[in-house]
């Protein structure tokens, strides 16, 4: 069955995983999935990831953070979506959680967080939130 909206799957499959109280999750692999694994990893959200390959699409497995038993993420919200895009400017970015949580950012120069989207000084698709 084809998934209609990647990241939303890659959002799920990892608060499924976190719920369930699982060490790893596997997601099929995609450019855009391995980059939001590399954010999530530069801000201490998960352990580590690697990418298996295999005949078809390569599965992208994620090692998930638990500090004293607890998830080091607490949640994800998918904001635009494909029925629904949801952009903002480079002085409209958003801040989540106080500054205590990230926002994927996707802009020209790929996908980064707010903050790193506020030195660039671009703006983009505001993705998912993450705290």
């Amino acid at each position: 069955m084809a998934v209609t909206d990647p990241i939303a799957d890659f959002l799920t499959r990892i608060r499924n995983a976190i719920k369930a109280e699982k060490k790893y999750v596997e997601i099929p692999s995609s450019n855009t999935k391995v980059r939001m694994a590399e954010i999530l990893k530069e801000n201490k959200f998960i352990t580590d990831f690697e990418v298996l390959e295999d005949n078809k699409q390569n599965i992208l497995k994620i090692k998930l953070k638990y500090i004293d038993e607890e998830p080091s993420i607490s949640g994800l919200k998918r904001i635009s979506r494909p029925g629904l895009r949801k952009y903002a400017g480079k002085d409209e970015l958003p801040r989540v959680f106080n500054g205590l949580g990230i926002a994927i950012i996707s802009t020209s120069k790929g996908l980064m967080t707010e903050r790193q989207a506020k030195n660039e000084a671009v703006g983009g698709e505001v993705i998912c939130h993450i705290w």
